[in-house]
């Protein structure tokens, strides 16, 4: 396991200097090592991946995590070994972790996964974002978000950086009373860009989530990092002005605004410049 700088006080300590010091945490969710690099020399203040990530970046919506289509752990463990461990060096590396998965005995998974280099675990993909009936078949049968709860207890113990994503009060605080350090107030998948979701979490709804998670860690876990991620928050300005209505949030957690959006917009921009460029010699 990683030691110094990018162990769990270590990376706990920078959260909280930039916090202190008035600097918005950054923590930049990227599935590809190229991303991860520049989001990492860019000044993130750590680099987290998972499967919705690598989805992300093959071109589709990042939702198809969501659906069986492949091993999220064994994705996730061979993204950090093959394309980011070595390319992340100036800040923690984190790997999200479908902590549900009843395939694999998670006390071992976590050995493996600090083994390979990762310096922190969170909880994605999350069933805090399914609802209704299905939500409650996994809550019945034993693979809900308590036993989110505790894999990244049993992480934190372990002496690893742990993050959390939660919808609600409930959410935040059994992860908070399990030793997470970061809760991350989740409004619901991103918009904008060419696969963002049309419907997403209004800018009121938003904002009370924050509040009732907020107000509930405020008696007992006020020294936790709290910051929020997803829903109609596409650039830092429109986190800036978020902030104005919810002061106490300390970060965002960047998804598509972190890679999708400016590879879009990057990369068509590059192409139509060399696209206008006219030959010296038409035929």
């Amino acid at each position: 396991m990683a030691a110094g700088k990018f162990d769990r006080a270590g990376i706990v300590g920078r959260l909280r200097a930039e916090r202190d010091a008035g600097r918005a945490i950054y923590d930049a969710l990227c599935g590809s090592g190229i991303t991860a690099k520049m989001a990492a020399r860019g000044g993130a203040d750590m680099v987290t991946t998972h499967c919705l990530a690598y989805f992300r970046m093959q071109g589709m919506s990042s939702m198809a995590g969501y659906l069986p289509i492949c091993d999220a752990n064994a994705l996730t463990l061979d993204l950090g070994e093959r394309a980011l461990v070595n390319v992340v060096t100036d800040c923690a590396l984190v790997a999200g972790l479908l902590c549900v998965d009843p395939t694999r005995d998670m006390a071992r998974f976590l050995e493996k996964v600090a083994a390979a280099g990762y310096h922190g675990v969170m909880n994605c993909p999350t069933v805090a974002l399914i609802d209704g009936k299905f939500r409650s078949d996994l809550e019945e049968t034993g693979m809900g978000f308590a036993r989110e709860v505790d894999v990244l207890g049993r992480a934190s113990r372990m002496g690893l950086f742990t993050k959390a994503f939660c919808t609600s009060a409930d959410e935040a605080l059994a992860m908070a009373q399990a030793g997470v350090d970061n809760i991350i107030v989740h409004f619901g998948n991103s918009s904008g860009g060419t696969v963002g979701s049309k419907s997403v979490l209004g800018q009121d709804a938003a904002i009370a989530r924050a509040k009732a998670i907020l107000d509930a860690l405020a008696a007992k876990f006020s020294d936790r990092i709290v910051t929020c991620h997803g829903g109609a928050i596409e650039t830092a300005a429109d986190f800036e002005r978020f902030l104005q209505a919810e002061p106490r949030l300390d970060g965002y957690v960047g998804g598509s605004s972190a890679e999708r959006f400016p590879i879009e917009q990057s990369v068509t921009a590059a192409t139509r410049q060399f696209k206008s460029v006219r030959l010296a010699k038409a035929r």
